[in-house]
């Protein structure tokens, strides 16, 4: 089983890569499907065929979907939702308002993530591509099922255990509506689906992300960042898309400038993402719409390469042996020393890089052991462990 995420500052041609790798890896012989979790909804644009949230078959082993967030919502949120409702109202909140209050922001991406599951475990595909949001909606996404299981994990048994105890009285004194079992179980559940979505993503045997630039300075800086990030929480970027590139027997001279200022940005591209893979697709001479513009797009952008293949064979996350010590390495590409922070609560590694947050769980083996040091140096951030036994000598 293969996922494949792809991703890129909005107007790349992120959703164009999307289908067409699709299209190339059914032409592979792979039961392919690819879902959209960008809230835009382009894949039926790209493809010129109506799309619903069925996935529909869009050419020979390949399907196609766009989910409906209202149908995912009914599905997760619904009981959650009723009791929120009966809280608003308690609380003297206009109908139309508490609607609008129950239903959190970023619910649609939410429900787009545990999709994923979902189309993984049905084994009807052998690979799914996800079309993402724009960067900053994908980091915020694809970062969703490591924040919420934390809260999860620490606040949702004591809050069960605290409603038990103070609901029967709360509901005598005030009227107050108590979520019941069924609120709490739909909870449970949706945690269970993203938790599932996260063993998927995180797993590097099985989860890609690949990241789509077009050939210029702000949307390079901008991939770079992405890169970091989805590096900090664990997902392995195997692979570059340089997008729309303008073709070497474009003869005008008025573009001699344009070709020279996409040569040298191609030149950093691959400098600075070594030794991932950088593919490049050519600007099409026309809109690509219809299955066989995509196709030629996949025999392009994918010609030597296998795009259900893990291009880069290393883990984002690993422990080696140094001495009696231990280093845990987190690989952050691009960040300085100063973009990131550590510290440790407990049995968590906490890290910061600038906006983002990851609580890292430490394995047991690192449990029992303390801080020595912690350094970012070639792409990576190294703490040290040392046991606390022979801390005390």
């Amino acid at each position: 089983m293969r996922v494949l995420l792809v991703t890129g500052k909005g107007g790349v041609g992120k959703t164009t890569t999307a289908a067409a790798t699709a299209l190339r890896l059914a032409e592979d012989g792979h039961r392919v499907v690819v879902t959209s979790a960008d809230p835009a909804h382009s894949l039926a644009d790209s493809f010129d065929q109506p799309l619903g949230p069925t996935p529909t078959e869009v050419a020979p082993g390949c399907a196609a979907q766009q989910l409906d967030a209202r149908e995912r919502f009914e599905e997760h949120w619904a009981e959650i939702r009723d009791w929120l409702l009966q809280v608003f109202d308690w609380a003297g909140v206009e109908s139309v308002e508490a609607e609008e209050l129950a239903v959190l922001p970023g619910l649609d991406e939410l429900f787009a993530l545990t999709e994923i599951e979902s189309l993984c475990a049905s084994g009807d595909h052998d690979v799914v591509v996800v079309d993402c949001g724009p960067t900053a909606e994908t980091i915020r996404l694809l970062s969703l099922p490591d924040v919420i299981g934390w809260y999860m994990d620490r606040l949702f048994p004591a809050s069960r255990r605290l409603h038990r105890m103070v609901a029967p009285v709360l509901s005598r004194v005030g009227r107050l509506p108590m979520a019941d079992d069924a609120v709490f179980a739909a909870g449970q559940r949706l945690y269970d689906r993203l938790d599932a979505v996260h063993r998927i993503l995180a797993d590097p045997e099985v989860t890609s992300a690949r990241l789509v630039v077009n050939p210029e300075r702000m949307v390079v800086a901008e991939a770079r960042r992405t890169f970091t990030q989805l590096s900090l929480f664990g997902y392995q970027v195997d692979a570059v898309v340089v997008n729309r590139v303008l073709p070497d027997d474009v003869a005008d001279p008025w573009f001699d400038r344009w070709r020279a200022t996409h040569a040298e940005h191609l030149d950093a591209v691959r400098a600075d993402f070594a030794p991932v893979p950088v593919l490049q697709s050519r600007l099409a001479p026309a809109d690509v719409v219809g299955v066989e513009a995509l196709r030629a797009v996949g025999a392009e952008l994918w010609d030597g390469h296998d795009p259900a293949a893990r291009l880069v064979d290393r883990r984002p996350v690993r422990l080696s042996r140094c001495g009696d010590d231990v280093e845990l390495s987190v690989d952050l590409p691009f960040a300085e020393r100063s973009d990131v922070e550590v510290s440790r609560s407990g049995d968590e590694l906490l890290i910061t890089l600038g906006a983002q947050r990851r609580a890292l769980a430490l394995p047991e083996s690192l449990r029992r052991r303390e801080v020595t040091s912690a350094t970012v140096a070639d792409g990576a951030l190294r703490v040290r462990f040392a046991e606390r036994a022979r801390m005390g000598t």
